[in-house]
């Protein structure tokens, strides 16, 4: 079974919290109170929990007791496989891993609520696709009880109506369904919107600000840019000499469209702001950058654009140049991808984050940075450790470029004087991430990785079937100059 797409993540102070049945109590923030009375206002809830609308989604979401109230712990998120054969395996897998990953943060769930979302097809009704899912609800409980925790309630949300599997009353339970409120009207949205949180629409939303262009006129042009970028920068990428200064003029470039996207005045709404974006970046400074952030070292540098508005700016850079990778240029969206993920994660996006690190292992699957910043986030650590390390990689290249020229005349031999010796840096402190494996330490800067590439080539790791976009895969279409950089790539970005 291979889903990109799934999220899982742990509670924390902005967390929404909801009791374990129907008429009790939980707290919303620590001075606030609120009730759900019956499973459409459980349903209701669901958006609130993830930060976004699923759909066609398993959602586990964990329940721990607080004086005798339940409140929401843990979530997991996966997509309803098509074949039935596989939901047994699926319903395992979710469950066991959700109460391990809630364990290994010494939080036991006393509970479980599951939720079904997928909205009717064609002529299906809402009750049909209820009906339908009847059975992976039945295996969700029985893979949460045989971990000794019991599933609580168990809803299926689907054409803006809700049924419950356990509650057995007509009353407020009818076979129809519920029909749910509004979005954005119920007092739990009131109180959620209160206290700070926020839906963003579905994941489907989210992720076409990340996709690659279809098949219009734009995604011809930007194609032809790319191929054109290939034949002028890939055998200066893989010259020993030239190499530098195109990885100086890829951080020039992305220097300068990250000013020049901070200086254009905002416009409303995620779509427009996208085409808007995309207006300000041409297709050649599009296809120069996406070649030279295939340079570890290059993308490592760019990853330090992290913070505050610079971030935001960068953050838009990334997403449109993963729009850009067009036809059979899918695995290069893997370095753009990947630095918005870790944006994103820096900001404290992690909706956005996990999506974007998602979709790179999609286009790649065994990008190392993308496989170890996606463990990370989903781990639940803190990003402070990367970023400590990126801002002294910083300052060490800043105050290398301060110092003057030395004549070799003038150095000592260090055996000679043990004072003056250099002294090494003290290791990172990491918080559990292994940095040795993560492409940011002075270690990789000093034994210079292989130059270029596309990071799509990897030494014996699976591909993607596709792109995100659903192209199908461009091992043998692209260029031979390519394939020979990709090569090349292989033996530094995933040893």
């Amino acid at each position: 079974m291979t889903n990109h797409n799934d999220s899982t993540g742990s509670s924390g102070p902005g967390d929404l919290t909801t009791p374990v049945g129907h008429g009790e109590s939980a707290d919303l923030a620590a001075d606030q109170q609120i009730t759900l009375r019956t499973a459409s206002e459980l349903a209701d809830a669901l958006p609130y929990l993830l930060g976004y609308r699923p759909e066609d989604s398993i959602v586990l979401v964990t329940v721990h007791d607080r004086n005798g109230r339940g409140r929401f712990g843990a979530r997991a998120r996966l997509g309803i496989p098509q074949r039935e054969e596989d939901w047994p395996a699926v319903a395992e897998q979710l469950a066991g891993s959700l109460v391990t990953g809630s364990e290994r943060r010494g939080a036991r769930p006393e509970g479980m609520v599951a939720f079904l979302c997928q909205d009717p097809v064609g002529a299906e009704s809402g009750q049909q696709v209820m009906e339908r899912l009847r059975p992976l609800a039945q295996l969700l409980r029985t893979a949460c009880g045989g971990l000794d925790v019991p599933v609580v309630e168990a809803l299926c949300i689907s054409g803006g109506r809700s049924w419950s599997y356990c509650c057995p009353g007509e009353r407020c339970c009818p076979p129809e369904g519920v029909s749910l409120g509004i979005p954005g009207t119920s007092v739990l949205a009131a109180a959620a919107t209160y206290a700070g949180m926020q839906v963003r629409g579905t994941l489907r939303e989210l992720r076409a600000r990340l996709v690659p262009w279809g098949t219009q006129a734009t995604a011809e042009e930007q194609e032809r840019a790319l191929d054109a970028a290939v034949m002028a920068l890939v055998p200066r990428i893989l010259d020993e000499a030239d190499g530098p200064k195109v990885a100086a003029e890829t951080l020039d470039l992305a220097r300068r469209i990250i000013g020049r996207l901070a200086d254009t005045a905002p416009v409303g709404g995620p779509y427009r702001a996208d085409l808007r974006d995309d207006e300000l970046i041409a297709h050649d400074e599009a296809a120069a950058l996406i070649l030279g952030l295939q340079e570890r070292t290059t993308r490592d540098q760019a990853a330090e654009w992290m913070e505050g508005d610079e971030a935001l700016a960068a953050l838009r850079l990334w997403r449109a140049l993963a729009r850009r990778c067009v036809g059979p240029y899918g695995e290069h969206a893997a370095a753009p991808l990947t630095l918005a993920g870790w944006v994103a994660w820096s900001l404290g996006d992690e909706l956005e984050a996990r999506e974007a690190l998602a979709m790179a292992l999609g286009a790649d699957p065994g990008y190392t940075f993308a496989v170890l910043l996606h463990r990370a986030c989903n781990e639940g650590l803190d990003p402070e450790s990367i970023r400590r390390c990126l801002r002294s990689e910083r300052a060490e290249r800043e105050a290398a470029a301060l110092q003057p020229d030395q004549d070799p005349s003038d150095l000592q031999d260090p055996s000679d004087s043990p004072d003056r010796s250099p002294r090494p840096a003290p290791p990172a402190q990491t918080s559990g991430l292994s940095l040795p494996a993560l492409p940011l330490g002075p270690n990789h800067r000093r034994r210079r990785p292989g130059r270029g590439g596309s990071p799509g080539a990897s030494g014996g790791s699976p591909r993607a079937k596709g792109n995100r976009a659903g192209q199908p895969s461009t091992r043998n279409t692209r260029p031979p100059v390519q394939r020979r950089i990709g090569r090349r790539t292989a033996r530094s970005d995933h040893e």
